[in-house]
C-alpha cells in the first residue's frame, strides 16, 4: 500500500520532505497495527496523509485521530447509509451534490439550511454524512476534496443552531480532515455575522480559511465564484446561467444508483481505494515552516479538549450555547430550544443505556 509516485528528484528538498512524509505515513501504520476488512481500505497512504495534514504531521496525534475515526466508522457505519433512510430529510432540497463538477473536479455540496424540515440533530447529521459519502464515491480518481455552497436564501434566526454547527464541525474535522476544499457562504444575512463570531472559534485554523463569504452585489466576492464554477453549469441561485432547480424524484433517483455502487467501492477488491498513494503538492511545499504552525498546534490541542468534552457533554453547557444565541439574535423560538433539550436528554439516556448494558455483559 506504500506509495509509488513522488515528486521531481530534480527538486532535493523537495524530495527529501517527500520521502519524509512517506516515513511519517509508515510510522502511523505501524501503530495501527494488523488492520483488516473496510479498515485497511481506508488507511491508503492518501488517507493517512490527511489526518497528517490536520495534525501538522505529528505522528502521536494523527494515529489517535485516526484510530478514532475508525472506530467510529465500525460503529456508526456511514457507508451503509441508504437512502431510504434519509429521504425524509431530503425532500426539501436542504443538501444536495450536484451533477456537475468545479473547475477542479470537486464534488459540490449544495446546502440550504432555510429549507430545513426536521427538528433532530441525529437525523440532519446522519444525513449530511450520507451526503459526504457520497460526494467521495463521485470524486474523480485525481481529486480528493469537495467544495460545500451554501446558500442563504430564506434562512432566518430560527435556523440558527450551534448544537447542529457544533456536530457538523465534529463530523468534518475529526472524520473527514482534508475532504473540505473550499466552503462558499452565498449571501449570508447581516444578523448571520453575530452569530458566525460565536461559530467561528469551532472551526480549526485550517477549515475556518477555507471559508469565503460571496454577495452578489460585491463584484469582488463575485469573482471568488468565477474562478471556481464552469458559470454555464453553475445555477442561477449562485450566479450562474444554469436554471434547473432542484428535483427530489431526479434525485432520489441517482442516489439510489449511487446506493448500489457504495458496496462495490468498499469492496476488497477495489485495490484503487486501498492503494490510494500519498501525493504532495505545491501547497504542502508553502505550509512547511510556516509561521502559523503554532496556531495549528494549539488549535488540533483544542480539538482533542473538544472530542473528550463531546463525550461528556452535560445538559448545563447547551443550555449555555442557547444563552449566547439568545444574546446575538436578541430572540429565539422557544420550540427549538425545547427540541434542543429534549435530543439532549434522549442522547444523555441513551447514552447511559448503552453503559448499563456494557456493565451487564462485563
Amino acid at each position: 500500500m506504500s506509495s509509488a509516485s513522488g515528486v521531481n528528484n530534480g527538486d532535493g528538498k523537495e524530495a527529501a520532505l517527500f520521502e519524509q512524509r512517506l516515513s511519517k505515513i509508515g510510522e502511523v501504520r505501524a501503530a495501527l497495527g494488523q488492520l483488516s476488512g473496510k479498515a485497511a481500505l481506508y488507511c491508503s497512504d492518501a488517507s493517512i496523509a490527511r489526518y497528517l495534514v490536520a495534525r501538522n504531521w505529528e505522528v502521536k496525534k494523527a494515529t489517535k485521530m485516526l484510530k478514532k475515526t475508525l472506530k467510529w466508522r465500525s460503529e456508526y457505519k456511514p457507508d451503509e447509509i441508504r437512502w431510504d433512510e434519509i429521504a425524509n430529510e431530503a425532500a426539501t432540497g436542504k443538501i444536495y451534490r450536484t451533477d456537475y463538477f468545479d473547475k477542479s473536479g470537486r464534488s459540490i455540496l449544495v446546502m440550504r439550511p432555510g429549507v430545513q424540515n426536521t427538528k433532530k440533530a441525529k437525523g440532519q447529521i446522519r444525513y449530511l454524512v450520507y451526503c459526504m459519502e457520497n460526494a467521495i464515491l463521485n470524486l474523480p480518481h485525481d481529486q480528493s476534496q469537495m467544495v460545500w455552497l451554501i446558500d442563504f436564501a430564506g434562512f432566518s434566526l430560527s435556523n440558527i443552531s450551534l448544537h447542529v454547527t457544533k456536530l457538523t464541525a465534529d463530523v468534518l474535522q475529526g472524520h473527514y480532515p482534508e475532504r473540505l476544499g473550499v466552503a462558499i457562504l452565498y449571501n449570508a444575512p447581516k444578523f448571520f455575522e453575530s452569530f458566525w463570531k460565536i461559530a467561528s472559534p469551532i472551526l480549526e485554523p485550517k477549515t475556518f480559511n477555507k471559508v469565503k463569504f460571496v454577495y452578489p452585489d460585491r463584484p469582488e466576492t463575485n469573482k471568488i465564484m468565477e474562478d471556481l464554477f464552469n458559470m454555464e453549469e453553475l445555477e442561477s441561485a449562485f450566479g450562474g446561467k444554469n436554471q434547473a432547480t432542484f428535483n427530489i424524484n431526479d434525485y432520489a433517483a441517482r442516489m439510489r444508483e449511487d446506493d448500489i455502487k457504495m458496496p462495490l467501492f468498499w469492496s476488497p477488491e477495489n485495490s484503487a481505494l486501498a492503494s490510494e498513494p500519498y501525493v504532495m503538492v505545491n501547497k504542502d511545499m508553502a505550509q512547511e515552516g510556516s509561521s502559523g504552525l503554532k496556531s495549528e498546534e494549539t488549535a488540533s490541542e483544542k480539538r482533542e479538549e473538544t472530542d473528550t468534552e463531546s463525550e461528556n457533554r452535560e445538559e448545563t453547557e447547551s443550555e449555555s450555547e442557547r444563552a449566547e444565541i439568545d444574546s446575538v439574535s436578541g430572540k429565539r423560538e422557544e420550540t427549538v430550544a425545547v427540541s434542543d433539550k429534549r435530543e439532549e436528554k434522549e442522547t444523555e439516556s441513551e447514552n447511559g443505556k448503552a453503559r448499563l448494558h456494557q456493565t451487564e455483559l462485563s
